[in-house]
This record gives structure tokens, sequence and C-alpha cells, in this order.
């Protein structure tokens, strides 16, 4: 059996720590010193939309299928990283029909978002518009990232950046930090934390080339 030997690894995970940005509304994520006499330990306060995170279909269907019903190997395997620095608002489906998405491909859009960091929270971060989530659909892909903490627009009525994709059971990935990764293919692997029958969970993300 060969060793793999990757000629790179990118982290693309958002670092989980007190002052870290949340989208508004969510819990802030907190950490409190819960130590012994003989060991330390903390306790953690964190909301299942933290960081870097999944969204399940249950975060916006009812009776929607929750975290511990995504197969496995949804999160795992080939993955291409589009440029997208350019786009001025949102992702449209002009954008992405540039490049050919093929059915089963995980997707992440790398956005201006990732050039001004994530130390601020920014209510004009880049989105994907609805139109653009639909052409997706269309395509069949398995898994889309992007890096903002929501797919769609802050305050926007338009909710099919999540209700068309959640729908057909595509894994959306959410505060994917991609300003180290340049675009191009890649073996993706982005695990949510194990905790059930949930609407949604912080993971740990990185890329292998």
């Amino acid at each position: 059996m060969s060793n793999f030997e990757p000629k790179k690894t990118i982290d693309i995970s958002l670092s989980l720590e007190e002052g870290m940005i949340t989208y508004p509304d969510n819990p802030p994520f907190t950490i409190e010193d819960a130590s012994g006499p003989t060991s330390s330990r903390s306790i953690l306060t964190i909301g299942t939309h933290t960081g870097t995170h999944i969204d399940a279909p249950r975060h916006v269907f009812k009776d929607g299928k929750g975290l511990n019903k995504i197969p496995l190997m949804h999160y795992v395997g080939k993955c291409r990283v589009l440029d997208l620095t350019k786009a001025k608002e949102a992702i449209t489906t002009g954008d992405l029909e540039l490049f050919r998405i093929k059915k089963g491909e995980r997707i992440l859009v790398k956005t201006r978002n990732s050039k001004r960091g994530f130390k601020t929270f920014y209510d004009d971060y880049i989105y994907l518009d609805g139109d653009a989530a639909d052409y997706l659909v269309k395509k069949g892909i398995t898994l889309f990232g992007i890096d903002s903490l929501s797919v769609k627009k802050r305050g926007g009525s338009d909710h099919r950046p999540h209700l068309s994709l959640l729908k057909k059971g595509i894994v959306i990935f959410e505060g994917l930090d991609l300003s180290k990764a340049p675009a191009g293919n890649y073996t993706f692997i982005g695990l949510p934390l194990k905790l059930g029958d949930v609407d949604g969970a912080p993971a740990r993300a990185i890329l292998i080339q």
C-alpha cells in the first residue's frame, strides 16, 4: 500500500473563540473555566450554526432530515473552489455558468468575503441569489459551500438559497475561510460534530491537494 502524501493541506475553518463573529441573533460562543483541583476543563456555549458549519434540511423544514440522516460520503470527496471574487453583491446564474458545473460536484465559492476577513460581521456580504440556487439544483451538485455565515441575503425575502438546496438534500457549508485557497481542484473533508437529529452543526473543514 502506497503512502498518501498530499502536496498541500489548507484549513478552511473559522477558529472557535470568544469574541468571534456570529450571525445576528445567533448565540455567542463562550468558554467558561470549569477546572478541578487536578485537571483543566472548560464549558462551551455554542450554537449549531456557529463558525464553519453545516445546514441540515431541518434548518428550514420543520419535518426535514436532521444532521444524522445525511450520508457521511457527502462530506468527503473531490471538490472545486471557484474564484468569484469579482462578484459585487451576489453570486448569479451567469457567474456559475462560466464554470460548467457537473452533476455530483462539490462546489465551494470564494468571494470578497474571504478577502476582507472574518473579524467583523458585514451586512453586505456576498450571498447566493435564488436563481443561482435553482441552477445548482438543476445541475445536481452534492455540496455547496460559501465564505459567508449565511448562503442567503441578510434580511432578504428570497429563501431559495436555503429552500431549494436543502429540499434536494444538497449539503450547505457556511462560514468557510477560503482566503488561502486558490481556485482549483481539491479533496474536501468537512465533518460536522456528531450531534444527532438536529438542524446543523459546527464542522472542521480542510482542503487537500
